[in-house]
């Protein structure tokens, strides 16, 4: 958005300097890009007075000129039909920078005659197309003077940054506004004054029920005859350049100037080539019209279409039609004043591919209720530089309803911002923004403008305060503190997440931070790659879908760093996995991916691959730090990416899985690209029970003062029964006196077949006893010998082994 400072004058009647006014904008959220000052472009040029000018000698259509200049009289060639004696001139001197030629200024020789300098037209400076002749100058300019001091060219322009949601900000107004709300000035934009007319138009509009509900719910109109289109005045076309607009005719660059001065965009329809009424619809499939651009555009049902009789005459709320524009010819034209949905226009912009001052406004929204003013501002603006007599107004629809009022309390306000701002100057900032406020103390309530659709609760209120009142003035304070201890900040949930993190990064595993999104074959190996996790506007292919486990990450992570001839690795990541795309379908997960060897190469120590048993004691470290029991169950019903032999799940109970580990399956390898051997655990912390203790200490040391009792029994069982079996259910036999129970030996294949049977086997385990009372008898050792026996005989049909 540019605008220039006189411009801004016009609407804000203030004292401030040019650099408080670009500061105050950057901090009211209007970031200033850049700011042309005509000075640094146009400051060398000087005013000089051509003295005599005689023909070249040696060129027909040249002349040797001699003028008067700031540092004394100069010999200058020029070309120029219009140069002659007695003029006052704009005079680039040797070394000068020419912006519209792109060249610096030599002294230099032209058909054997030397050249100190040049007479410049308007083409040249860029001030206009204009290079007929040179620049001629009033006779009260005076030799010596700066061209731009003369010619009031020193209004310097102003680029800001519009966010989209200050679609208000877009009209200098709007940018008035908030500077005399900050209190740099007041704002003094003149109202729009209505203007009455004559005549009945004899152009009707309508809305087609399609569109009235809400892609066109207003349209204004009025014919106005008799005027007589041309170039617009002079401090029109200053105006329109200064901001990088191209004046075309003074219909063309009311409605330009309107579009910035008011962020009202207009059309002027020819109504010479009208045919009929104006109708506001949809456009028919396939559709075609050709634009003021000069290019053809294929309309589609949802693009809007500004239709007489014949057809489409312009594309709603983005570009009119060639067919309807105004020429020097026109005589009669019809004014358009529409509110349109910025969705519908942002679509349709978008499928057509033109980028106008129209659709970027429409399309982050205009002020729906100045609609009819617009119509009045362009018929003046019209009749007094144009003339003709006005028509009474038609329109169709009515103007949308956007009130709303929202509640604020100045307390509540203070509290968010951090500032002390009073009721009374929060009421003010509102009031100066164009807001409607009643009320007092926590009872404000406030109504929103038409012209700040971004407006939608309590929030924005408080944002529109605190950005007038200046963050800037915030101030750094310490915040208050209860005393005594504080207390914890962190959650159970969070503190158990931290533990696992540092268990894992001081096992050695390093910590990966990968993406949650995957491709949709990686996750279908893990169970994932549903629509319920599909990404409606994914960052690409690669990124799909949600992550339905961490291990696709780490995996992928692997490929990278053994394709880097990183071999040995041990990878970790803590972070959230997701069965769905709803709440509740979100789950904390840690894993661990071990590939390669079980430690560097080294000339006194072993190097073998890692395995099961590595996963699983990491594993169960990790679960310590989660504060899971010591003793789990062991099951086999490890999901299908673990090997199904060399994997295992530890249980709390048949069904709460607390983590997962063993051998990844070659299948898995291979699809992620990853060299084995390679083992994982997945901890699930989320099942692991809360602990009931609050006590951070250490228990008490409970050690029995009694001599502990080891028995060692081997048993002979089937095949296929596991140690795991046998060793709970010589635990469970009694479990206030067996203290701990191991395997220390398994005797099968053919030798125990050939001894014990076919399909037999010998698991020896060793119990130790650890009496708290009194030191045991043979008795009683024998009783619970007897006990365990039993227990394991029940449990799996063992026998002891004689």
């Amino acid at each position: 958005m540019k605008f220039t400072l006189s411009w801004l004058k016009e609407h804000l009647e203030t004292d401030a300097t040019l650099e408080e006014i670009l500061y105050a904008l950057t901090d009211l959220g209007l970031e200033v890009e850049g700011v042309e000052d005509p000075a640094e472009r146009l400051g060398t040029f000087r005013v000089g007075e051509v003295i005599a000018a005689e023909k070249h000698p040696d060129a027909d259509k040249l002349k040797v000129c001699t003028v008067r200049t700031a540092t004394g009289d100069q010999q200058i060639i020029c070309g120029a039909p219009n140069a002659r004696a007695g003029i006052k001139v704009v005079v680039a001197q040797p070394g000068d920078y020419i912006p519209g030629i792109d060249t610096v200024i030599k002294v230099g020789k032209i058909r054997g005659v030397e050249s100190f300098g040049m007479m410049c037209s308007e083409r040249e400076l860029e001030l206009s197309d204009e290079h007929d002749g040179i620049i001629e100058l009033g006779a009260d300019a005076e030799v010596g003077q700066r061209y731009i001091d003369y010619a009031k060219k020193d209004d310097p322009v102003i680029e800001i940054a519009i966010t989209p949601n200050r679609p208000d900000a877009l009209g200098i107004e709007g940018i008035a506004r908030d500077l005399a709300a900050r209190g740099l000035g007041r704002k003094v934009s003149p109202a729009p004054e209505p203007v009455e007319g004559t005549f009945e138009s004899p152009i009707k509009v309508h809305l087609d029920p399609a569109v009235a509900d809400k892609a066109c719910p207003l349209f204004v109109g009025r014919l106005i005859r008799g005027v007589k289109n041309g170039p617009s005045p002079q401090w029109l076309q200053d105006r329109l350049r200064a901001i990088g607009l191209r004046p075309i005719s003074a219909l063309v660059d009311i409605t330009n100037y309107l579009t910035y001065d008011r962020n009202r965009p207009l059309h002027v329809f020819d109504a010479d080539k009208v045919k009929g009424d104006i109708t506001v619809r949809f456009a028919k499939a396939g559709e075609t019209l050709t634009a003021l651009d000069e290019k053809d555009y294929t309309l589609d049902e949802t693009m809007l279409a500004v239709c007489d009789e014949g057809g489409a005459e312009s594309i709603g709320g983005i570009m009119g039609g060639l067919a309807t524009g105004c020429t020097e010819e026109t005589v009669n034209v019809f004014v358009e004043s529409a509110y349109w949905d910025p969705i519908t226009i942002a679509q349709a912009g978008r499928q057509l591919r033109i980028n106008s001052d129209a659709r970027y406004r429409f399309e982050r929204g205009v002020d729906p209720d100045f609609t009819p003013h617009g119509i009045d501002m362009a018929t003046k603006l019209i009749l007094d530089l144009c003339g003709g007599t006005p028509s009474h107004v038609v329109s169709a629809g009515a103007v949308p309803d956007t009130s709303r009022a929202y509640k604020l309390d100045p307390t509540r306000v203070v509290s968010l911002v951090g500032m002390d701002i009073p009721e009374a100057e929060q009421v003010r900032i509102l009031t100066d923004l164009g807001f409607g406020v009643a009320g007092s103390g926590d009872r404000i309530e406030a109504w929103v403008p038409s012209w700040r659709p971004d407006v939608l609760g309590e929030a924005d209120l408080v944002e529109e305060i605190a950005r007038v009142a200046s963050l800037t003035k915030l101030k750094g304070q310490p915040m208050r503190r209860d005393p005594g201890v504080a207390r914890p900040v962190l959650t159970p949930a969070q503190l158990r997440e931290q533990g696992l993190r540092r268990t894992l990064a001081a096992l050695g595993y390093n910590e990966c931070v990968t993406y949650s999104f995957i491709d949709a074959a990686a996750a279908g190996h893990f169970g994932g790659g549903q629509d319920a996790t599909k990404l409606a506007n994914p960052i690409s292919s690669e990124m799909s879908h949600m992550r339905p486990d961490l291990l696709p990450g780490l995996l992928q992570a692997a490929a990278r760093n053994q394709a880097r001839s990183a071999g040995d690795l041990a990878l970790f990541e803590v972070g959230p996995v997701f069965s769905g795309g709803e709440a509740g379908e979100q789950a904390l997960q840690g894993t661990g991916l071990l590939v390669g060897a079980s430690a560097a190469r080294n000339p006194f120590g072993t190097r073998r691959p890692v395995d099961l048993y590595d996963a699983k004691a990491d594993a169960e470290a990790a679960l310590a730090a989660v504060g899971a029991p010591a003793k789990l169950m062991v099951m086999r019903r490890a999901p299908d990416w673990f090997h199904p032999g060399r994997s295992a799940v530890l249980s709390l109970g048949p069904k709460n899985g607390l983590a997962v580990f063993g051998e990844l399956h070659p299948r898995i390898l291979d699809a992620f690209g990853v060299k084995g051997p390679a083992v994982a655990f997945t901890i699930f912390p989320d099942n692991v029970p809360a602990k009931r203790s609050k006590s951070t200490t250490r228990p008490a040391l409970d050690i029995s003062d009694f001599q502990p009792v080891d028995r060692d029994f081997a048993f002979v069982v089937d095949a296929g029964v596991e140690a795991e079996q046998i060793l709970r259910a010589a635990q469970g036999a009694d479990k206030a006196l067996i203290a701990d129970v191991s395997t220390f030996d398994v005797f099968d294949g053919e030798k125990a077949a050939a001894q014990m049977g076919a399909g037999k086997k010998s698991v020896a385990i060793t119990v130790r006893l650890q009496p708290r009372k009194a030191t045991l008898t043979d008795a009683e050792i024998e009783a619970v010998s007897a006990k365990i026996v039993a227990g394991v005989t029940k449990a799996t049909g063992a026998s002891l082994r004689g």
